[in-house]
């Protein structure tokens, strides 16, 4: 299949992943090897499913260790191997503590700890947050080195364990509904709403990067959003726009949205 093909269907942004997920796709199908990928974000699944799709002799499964996993590792291999017997080498990293700041640690402190390590992100699944502590999905081949070296996330001593599969702990994300009037369906409009701040303070982290819409960098705060994008905006948190509702007779448009809370 002609390269140009497959990049029609993708964003220029995204050529790089793109190559790299279609030579696994390529390697399976007409090599006969399988392969294991590390953690994948919703829109590297999305295109890898997609470019497995359009091969025939190619097949994918995806699992992020939980039903409702947002990050997931991908195996890749020859249409005619049966993949759900794949071990997908994802194992829970079980962090806890007994001093009671734990309750204060969100998201962002365990992931800044993981990272802190000097691990890559993509060596991380999802994180389940709780008052407690909290049950990582990590990839399997690094669980010794973070049990030997992971001590702390955002000063609290933390003491952690490695997990099987079925021990995880889930904890589903949770929206928190609004409804917000913009001019219109600019990302920096109803970014600014959604986080309470202006307009000129949305612009600056959209154009140094620090915002990404459907896992995707964006660096134009006139992008326009639509229903079932997912908007981050490091610092600030995450929303998804859930509808929108239609145009008040003042022309503004009322758009539905989920902050994840």
């Amino acid at each position: 299949m002609p390269r140009l093909d497959i990049y029609e269907h993708f964003h220029p942004d995204e050529k790089a992943f793109v190559d790299r997920a279609w030579e696994w796709v390529e390697r399976a199908a007409e090599r006969h090897e399988t392969r294991r990928t590390d953690f994948l974000d919703p829109r590297q699944a999305h295109i890898l499913f997609t470019l497995a799709n359009r091969h025939p002799d190619a097949a994918v499964r995806l699992d992020g260790g939980s039903a409702d996993a947002e990050r997931k590792r991908a195996v890749i291999a020859p249409d005619y191997k049966p993949l759900e017997a794949e071990d997908m080498g994802i194992a829970v990293l079980a962090i806890s503590s007994d001093d009671r700041r734990i309750a204060d640690l969100d998201h962002g402190d365990y992931l800044g700890a993981l990272l802190g390590l000097g691990i890559k992100r993509d060596k991380i699944g999802d994180l389940h947050v709780r008052e407690d502590g909290c049950h990582a999905l990590v990839a399997e081949e690094i669980g010794d080195f973070l049990i030997g070296h992971l001590k702390q996330a955002h000063r609290v001593d933390v003491t952690v364990s490695l997990l099987p599969l079925p021990a995880l702990r889930e904890v589903k994300s949770a929206l928190e509904e609004q409804t917000v009037s913009v001019a219109s369906l600019r990302l920096d409009g109803i970014a600014s709403d959604v986080f309470r701040l202006s307009r000129t303070k949305i612009v600056e982290p959209i154009r140094a990067g620090r915002c990404r819409v459907n896992w995707k960098t964006e660096e134009d705060p006139g992008a326009p959003l639509c229903p079932g994008d997912v908007v981050s905006m490091k610092g600030f948190g995450r929303f998804k726009v859930l509808e929108v509702e239609g145009v008040s007779k003042s022309g503004r448009t009322r758009v539905r949205i989920g902050k994840f809370v």
